[in-house]
């Protein structure tokens, strides 16, 4: 049988021991948004990303322009470069080209990606994010 400080050193062990763990799994959570970044989007589900897309259309339309520019085609596309849209000074001297990576960083902060944008809806949610991607890239 432990003595009575034995017993306190082995709760402050097992105290110690969940700590660790905690602080592992939490630092875990934190980083996997990051490291998914650094490797690249997620895969997405286009269908769910249709439907999503429902939200996008307070502003935007897939064939003509309305508040936001079209989206027809926009994968691939020069940002700022639809001829009859008015874009931000900022937009159109971005020299970015929209694939996968470039609109899941604009989807998640396009303020932060283009200071001075008109744009200020952000998609938080990453697989949000990589199935409105999916459905977009469906669209030529």
């Amino acid at each position: 049988m432990p003595t009575i400080r034995e017993d306190q050193q082995m709760k402050r062990d097992t105290f110690v021991n969940r700590l660790v763990a905690c602080t592992l799994v939490a630092a875990a959570s934190i980083a996997t948004p990051a490291l998914a970044s650094l490797s690249g989007p997620l895969n997405g589900d286009p269908v769910h990303g249709k439907a999503l897309y429902q939200g996008c259309q307070a502003c935007h339309s897939i064939d003509e322009n309305d508040l936001g520019p079209r989206h027809r085609g926009v994968v691939g596309r020069r940002a700022g470069s639809v001829a009859d849209y008015s874009y931000s000074a900022a937009l159109k001297n971005s020299d970015l080209t929209w694939d996968e990576r470039t609109l899941d960083r604009w989807l998640a902060n396009p303020s932060a990606l283009v200071p001075g944008t008109k744009m200020f809806f952000r998609l938080d949610d990453a697989q949000a994010r990589a199935d409105v991607i999916a459905y977009l890239k469906e669209l030529h």
